[in-house]
């Protein structure tokens, strides 16, 4: 017998937007996974997820992702990750593996996913929200109406690649920006855009900040710039 894994997004930060799919799924579960850098350190996604759910310590198992610079280290590490699931899974255990946000956007899980399912494991994603859905609905914007196009970036593929996502979209969704807002807010400045940028800073967390783009401010890791064209 071989149990079943479910990638669970738990939603950018307030526990109310944890789906009640994924809340049954984590209730049910007999381990709940959650990538950590490394082992003993605290999970974003674990703390959002027990405020909604009662887990307790005994089904908790933490899974190494390193973030060495070392791009084989990483792969390494990410082929490891999913041997322990996959062993978790073949003692027939149905496992809930946790990530902050949404399942399909640049989350921890998808390193492991595609080599458990081609190793022939039961496997299910469930959707969470996303942040910059979450935080597009908080700021009051809409991110695409009628024909227009919605880009989705990470700010890390370079400030030359956030230009030309630019030039194609009528609305950008830059993520990751934590390190990069002074570039982005120069790029946006140079096309006249600056007016334009809606921040969305750890939306549903303690210092959440949703607003105009402000010079000089310090922003945390979970920070995405929201750029309307037609604002």
């Amino acid at each position: 017998m071989k149990g079943k894994l479910y990638g669970i997004g738990v939603g950018p930060g307030d526990p109310s937007l944890l789906t009640m799919k994924a809340k049954e799924i984590i209730e049910s579960a007999d381990i709940v996974a959650v990538p950590v850098k490394k082992i003993g350190e605290a999970s974003v996604a674990l703390e959002i997820a027990k405020k909604a759910v009662d887990i307790p310590k005994s089904k908790i198992r933490e899974i190494e992702f390193t973030m060495n610079k070392d791009k084989a280290k990483r792969e390494e590490c990410r082929k490891n990750a999913a041997k322990e699931v996959m062993a978790l899974l073949d003692e027939d255990n149905t496992i809930a593996m946790l990530t902050l946000g949404d399942i399909g956007i640049y989350s921890t899980y998808a390193y492991v996913h595609k080599i458990i399912v081609d190793a022939g494991y039961d496997v299910e994603m469930v959707s969470g929200i996303p942040s910059f859905c979450a935080g597009a609905s908080k700021a009051g914007i809409s991110l695409a109406e009628g024909n227009e196009g919605l880009g989705v970036i990470p700010s890390l593929k370079g400030i030359d690649q956030v230009a030309k996502a630019l030039d194609v979209f009528d609305n950008l969704v830059i993520m990751k920006v934590g390190n990069h807002v002074d570039e982005v807010c120069d790029l946006l400045k140079e096309r006249g855009l600056f007016e334009n940028g809606v921040v969305v800073s750890n939306v549903g967390m303690e210092d959440e900040y949703v607003g105009p783009l402000i010079a000089d401010r310090a922003y945390g890791y979970f920070t995405t710039i929201i750029v309307k064209k037609n604002l």
